[in-house]
């Protein structure tokens, strides 16, 4: 099973799609709420160069948004 991370905020349906699309495919992943961490929300733009959310962690591989496809293709779905 492939190393996953969410990094979003309660506010954000495209994380909200993306999580649920995650657990709809049986997809273990660690939801990371950049909102209330701010530690990790300079992680998250650290990784991605980016501000916004959701930003997907997949075993290194970063996806900015809920890209459907992009997850599918890097998780093998």
């Amino acid at each position: 099973m492939k190393n996953v991370k969410v990094y979003s905020t309660p506010t954000c349906p495209y994380c909200v799609r993306a999580k649920q699309f995650l657990k709809e495919n049986s997809v273990v992943f660690e939801d990371i709420n950049v909102a209330a961490d701010h530690a990790k929300g300079e992680e998250m733009v650290k990784i991605s160069g980016q501000m916004g959310v959701p930003v997907i962690d997949i075993e290194g591989k970063i996806i900015v948004g809920f890209d459907k496809e992009g997850i599918k293709k890097e998780l093998g779905i």
